[in-house]
């Protein structure tokens, strides 16, 4: 019972993006569903690209084949070869007729995910498998698109990628939630950005980006924080704030509009309950917004906030619920950034910071603004802040050999994509997410 045909191995993607109708082909993949009626099987075959239906008709293959494909399990490995039909009733509108049909390795019974519902502890429980479902194939489509798209953006303007180190010995948002771990005879902590590290190579190569994990021991049960996220970072020497919230707008720009354009990667948007004409009509420049109008936003609405916090959870989907389109949030308070945040010269109490919030009740998805480049100034932040100098020494260096002027942003590319993918809560961003009480599988 071997596919003995030479018709050429094709992706799923590939049939479904209209290539290949009327010629036969191979699939190899796994059957993700089956179902039969009177003498046809119905076979759902995924292969990491996508899912296509192929119909097996009993007098159109051998009946020791048939039979064989009746008590298939789910999730066995399978090769089958057969005809491209366009067929509107298909899900996506294409199938393959089925004449042969080969098992690789077939699958145990009782695979755990069934069609009934299952609550998010199984589904985390089991997210070694759950990521084979279709909603979580999109959203990992989706991710490695828009990261794709982001790294074409920044190539095409001139920013070379850098990597920085995920073991470090000083934090750079607070020590109070940093990942302490034993580095042979003394403490390190792992890495909440790159940022203090850009800030060293801006010397070396100028405009510089990386995408790449941080961690954050941060106690929050809320639906948009997990322990280890991406980041993708960017660092940019002679900017000023406004000069890296224009980066900023224009690169997420940029990956909308090739997100809302990519046919595959729109149907995949709709199928996640996100319109690709959502993303295609945002353009530059965002709507910006003070701190201190924040302030008076909230108040007004009667939610008590007071000047001076950082914006939490609730603020800002208040805030977000009001826009349509991504903005940004400038010249956060002193008390409420880090040290590295230059002070506004015009306004010492407020810094030159920003975020950029999405719309719709999501919230912040990225951090930034302009550093501090004077060593006197940097030296009053640390004390401010009750640093210990020692620990920032490599740090404090670059305002002495070559300081310049210099800005850049860090964007979480889960809270990022669970935006554009209109999901529910974070931890359907990422294939295994790490959580406050999560660390498995």
């Amino acid at each position: 019972m071997g596919v003995v045909s030479m018709a050429r191995i094709a992706e799923v993607s590939e049939i479904l993006s209209g290539k290949h109708v009327s010629e036969e082909v191979i699939v190899r993949g796994w059957l993700h569903n089956k179902r039969s009626s009177g003498g046809i099987h119905f076979l759902m075959v995924r292969d990491g690209t996508g899912i296509i239906q192929c119909t097996m008709k009993k007098d159109r293959v051998d009946a020791e084949t048939f039979e064989i494909t009746k008590k298939l399990t789910l999730e066995s490995t399978i090769e089958l070869n057969g005809i491209v039909r366009e067929d509107k009733r298909a899900p996506g509108g294409y199938e393959i007729q089925v004449s042969g049909l080969k098992v690789i390795y077939r699958a145990e019974e009782g695979f755990p995910i069934a069609k009934k519902y299952h609550g998010p502890d199984f589904l985390l429980d089991n997210r070694h498998l759950w990521i084979r479902s279709q909603k979580m194939q999109r959203i990992l489509r989706m991710r490695a698109r828009f990261l794709r798209a982001a790294r074409e953006w920044l190539d095409q303007n001139g920013f070379t990628e850098f990597h920085a180190p995920t073991l470090i010995t000083a934090a750079c948002e607070g020590g109070a939630t940093l990942f302490s771990v034993k580095y042979f005879d003394r403490e390190a902590y792992l890495t909440q950005s790159w940022q203090l590290y850009a800030e060293a190579a801006i010397a070396s190569l100028g405009k510089i980006y990386t995408i790449a994990p941080s961690f954050r021991a941060e106690k929050s049960r809320t639906r948009r924080h997990l322990t280890e996220f991406w980041h993708l970072e960017v660092e940019v020497p002679w900017c000023d704030l406004e000069g890296i919230m224009k980066i900023e707008e224009e690169m997420l720009t940029y990956v909308l509009h090739k997100l809302a354009m990519d046919s595959a990667a729109a149907r995949d948007l709709e199928a996640l309950g996100r319109e690709p004409k959502d993303l295609a009509r945002i353009e530059p420049p965002f709507p910006r917004i003070t701190y201190d109008e924040v302030v008076e936003i909230l108040n007004g609405d009667g939610i008590n906030f007071e000047w001076g916090n950082d914006l939490g959870w609730i603020e800002e989907k208040h805030l977000t619920l009001k826009f349509d389109k991504p903005f940004f949030v400038t010249h956060y308070p002193r008390t409420a950034k880090a040290f590295y945040h230059k002070p506004d010269p015009k306004r010492s109490e407020v810094t030159l910071s920003v975020d950029l919030l999405a719309p719709e009740g999501y919230g912040e998805i990225t951090g930034g603004g302009q550093r501090i480049e004077d060593l006197n100034e940097l030296m009053e932040r640390i004390k401010e802040n009750n640093l210990n100098p020692e620990d920032y020494k490599w740090y404090i260096d670059l305002r002495r050999y070559g300081t310049v002027p210099h800005s850049g942003f860090g964007l979480g590319v889960e809270r990022t994509i669970a935006w554009i993918c209109k999901l529910n809560h974070i931890r359907d961003a990422i294939a295994f997410p790490r959580l406050i009480n999560r660390v498995y599988p």
